[in-house]
């Protein structure tokens, strides 16, 4: 969910000479720093630190795009601050299905939009859930203290969601993160948040991250929301079950005045409309307009999988 944050700051990198805000850039010096202390379970040919491994040949690749997101029916976005002031009517007339808002950073980090959104959306009829960014260098139940303190218990809200992804750009934060303590960790935490919202909380992952943390079948009993802007998520994670897929964070949406994440929900649109009625006892709106069912109009050459090992080598000396 970074992604957009990362591309905001190595714009303005090119701007100006400096930038603002903490964590906002790619660290230079990440390639010669590892991120995690466990590598990934699939084979990696090339003996390359920063390949990301496939779960499908090579010569198979050309049959998964990302573009593959509009076999699905139903589709929503997540935002941030970095959204600015977003028409929430607007959005809901587009067609957009849900909306994962950020709420907190760390144990004291509040998403300085995230009240107006979250009240703003609910009052246009987007259902809406809440995420947390984890930081790795605080105790668990701070950071879920934290997003509990913020973030209201609303029956008709989404499930909670646990944002976890490696943060080698945190000028505060140099932990390498060991698979056993990370699992510990994130249990603790999706346990907590579930005994406080009742409802099974949501683990969102970048792709290295789940290579290095949650392969293997690691917290299975969690629902999953994959990023993956290049591939569908099959070359990535495998044959792992996903609910919400994260296929694009280029993506404009009428009411939301910059590029935002896009992503789909895993069934169609009757499966969602059970779904959300069990999560939230919402009603899910009708596909009425072609609108709901976004055109991805990216050319091949344009499907970049943007994972901080994987950015292009301008974003990585934006400083």
């Amino acid at each position: 969910m970074r992604s957009n944050e990362i591309f905001a700051a190595a714009a303005a990198a090119l701007l100006s000479t400096a930038l603002s805000g903490c964590g906002s850039a790619v660290d230079p010096s990440y390639s010669a720093r590892p991120r995690f202390a466990t590598s990934a379970p699939l084979v990696n040919t090339r003996k390359d630190p920063t390949y990301l491994a496939y779960a499908v040949p090579e010569s198979q690749l050309h049959a998964y795009p990302a573009t593959r997101s509009a076999e699905f029916s139903v589709h929503g976005v997540d935002v941030s601050k970095y959204q600015g002031d977003i028409d929430w009517q607007a959005v809901k007339e587009s067609g957009v299905a849900f909306a994962f808002i950020k709420a907190t950073e760390g144990g004291d980090a509040l998403d300085s939009k995230f009240q107006r959104n979250w009240a703003a959306a609910k009052a246009a009829g987007v259902p809406r859930g809440a995420y947390h960014f984890v930081y790795w260098c605080r105790p668990p139940h701070e950071e879920t203290g934290f997003f509990k303190s913020v973030v209201p218990v609303e029956p008709d809200a989404l499930p909670p969601v646990l944002d976890v992804e490696a943060t080698p750009t945190s000028r505060s934060c140099k932990r390498t993160l060991y698979r056993e303590e990370v699992l510990r960790d994130m249990r603790v935490m999706l346990e907590d948040m579930e005994r406080h919202y009742g409802k099974k909380p949501i683990i969102y992952s970048s792709v290295d991250f789940y290579q290095a943390i949650l392969h293997s079948g690691a917290l299975a009993e969690y629902p999953i929301w994959v990023r993956s802007t290049k591939y569908h998520p099959a070359v990535r994670y495998g044959d792992r079950k996903w609910t919400f897929w994260q296929y694009r964070s280029d993506g404009h949406v009428p009411g939301i005045p910059v590029a935002v994440d896009q992503n789909t929900f895993n069934g169609s649109h009757g499966q969602w409309r059970e779904w959300l009625a069990g999560q939230t006892g919402l009603k899910a709106q009708p596909v009425a307009t072609a609108a709901a069912k976004p055109i991805d109009d990216r050319g091949i050459e344009r499907l970049i999988e943007e994972d901080p090992a994987m950015l292009p080598s301008a974003m990585k000396n934006a400083q």
